[in-house]
């Protein structure tokens, strides 16, 4: 068994999906391991990481806004120490999460033909997210 480790850094323009599948999948390759399991963390508590489709943009603007009217902004939240949109960005990590598992199989990520890994920025001004890779197997 061997395992390898890296922090990806994503820049985020501001709310919604932005995919990493493409630089997830770059680092995984250049592993070299046949067989495994990817475990990615985002090292925030207002953003999130989901599998999601990544065919039609339309499933990502319905997720921002089911999001959205789940946990809205509101002046009434007590924690608004960076704005309106501080609390409800924390309550929809809680709602998406933010660890994903999947396993390696024949030197490739086992997702499914759709399904693509996105970091879900829930602030509204851009930052700067972590996303912790751990990749185990032979």
């Amino acid at each position: 068994m061997r395992q390898a480790v890296r922090i990806l850094d994503v820049p985020t323009p501001g709310q919604g999906l932005h995919e990493i599948t493409a630089e997830v999948a770059a680092w995984v390759g250049e592993q070299e391991m046949t067989t495994g399991l990817l475990t990615l963390f985002c090292r925030h508590t207002s953003a999130s990481l989901v599998i999601q489709e990544n065919a039609d943009p339309a499933v990502r603007a319905d997720l921002q806004d089911w999001v959205a009217q789940v946990a809205p902004e509101s002046r009434n939240w007590r924690h608004q120490d960076e704005g309106p949109d501080d609390l409800p960005a924390h309550l929809r990590s809680v709602l998406t999460g933010v660890q994903l598992s999947i396993p390696l199989i024949g030197r490739r990520l086992a997702l499914g033909t759709w399904q693509g890994i996105y970091l879900f920025e829930h602030r509204k001004r851009p930052h700067r997210r972590e996303v912790a890779l751990h990749l185990l197997g032979a």
